[in-house]
């Protein structure tokens, strides 16, 4: 993978168009497993899976005993849920409103 410490912004607003676009979940999906690495695909997950815990109020600890996510990246997904963009609560609403949160990762 490259090593940059920018984004190209024009790059990431093009890929944030299509997901948009894309019609339904199986679509975005099916999109990402070709896009991304099973080792990508799987960290977006992991990260996205804690996401419900950390706003349930679950500790660091009881999250990576549930999940099996490091402690490291509860903490980098807690930070941003807290002080990020505001990323993760949007799409802690588009799962509340789609009929619940996102599945629990378990291992």
């Amino acid at each position: 993978m490259k090593r940059r410490s920018t984004v190209d912004r024009a790059a990431l607003a093009r890929l944030c168009t299509v997901l948009a676009g894309l019609d339904d979940a199986d679509s975005v999906q099916t999109f990402l497993e070709d896009l991304c690495t099973p080792a990508e695909l799987e960290a977006l997950s992991d990260r996205w899976g804690v996401v419900p815990l950390l706003a349930a109020g679950l500790s660091y600890r009881q999250i990576h005993e549930r999940t099996g996510v490091s402690v490291t990246t509860i903490g980098r997904v807690a930070r941003h849920l807290e002080g990020g963009a505001g990323g993760y609560r949007a799409a802690l609403q588009v799962a509340s409103a789609a009929g619940g949160e996102p599945e629990h990762l378990v291992r």
